[in-house]
């Protein structure tokens, strides 16, 4: 407990949520969570709530003492959740579900120190231009959507499949980091040498 704050673990193996949480300058490590993604919920942002809170108990059981945060990304688009495509002909389903729409992407990010547990759900409306066949092929084709919900990353050449967004650009990442420095600071650890601000040392539960 470095300073009178708890350590921070990352429960995620995402390559983006590190690169993301690192860009604070809080340390952290990594305890990447084996839970299953899967639930019966369907409702998107309760979805994403559930499953990072899942993701942070797995790991927050093995590191009690830890300040955990775990996230979970659910992309919907007029009631339909769109997860991970299992292969390029699904992703490019995908894209022709997306094209010239607009469509919800819901992160939770879960806090887990000790008995607390706070979480928190970002949406952003990102919305694509009209797409070729062409080029959804291409990009299905790329491989950059398979890991990712939608089958689409913002932060590379998923770019070019964007004409405008509404909400915040890292929550479509994979880790909103207006709610990243909230939780952070409402569980004590400083962000940019900062203390918590007033406000944000509340603890809810849902």
């Amino acid at each position: 407990m470095p300073g009178g704050h708890p350590d921070v673990v990352l429960a995620s193996g995402s390559p983006r949520r590190r690169e993301l949480l690192g860009s604070l300058g809080v340390p952290f490590e990594v305890v990447i969570s084996g839970e299953d993604e899967n639930s019966p919920e369907t409702d998107p942002a309760r979805l994403a709530a559930e499953l990072a809170l899942l993701k942070g108990r797995s790991v927050a059981a093995l590191r009690p003492d830890a300040l955990v945060l775990a996230a979970d990304t659910v992309v919907a688009c007029d009631g339909q959740l769109l997860a991970k495509p299992a292969d390029a002909a699904e992703n490019e389903a995908f894209l022709r579900v997306l094209s010239g729409r607009t469509h919800q992407v819901f992160t939770g990010v879960a806090a887990l120190h000790g008995q607390d547990e706070t979480v928190e759900v970002a949406c952003t409306d990102v919305t694509f231009r009209a797409l070729t066949d062409a080029e959804m092929a291409f990009y299905a084709a790329s491989g950059e959507g398979l890991d990712k919900a939608g089958g689409y990353g913002i932060q590379a050449l998923g770019a070019s499949l964007v004409c405008h967004l509404s909400g915040e650009y890292t929550n479509v990442v994979g880790f909103p980091l207006s709610v990243v420095i909230r939780l952070l600071r409402g569980g004590g650890v400083p962000v940019w040498t900062a203390e918590p601000a007033p406000g944000e040392t509340g603890v809810r539960r849902e």
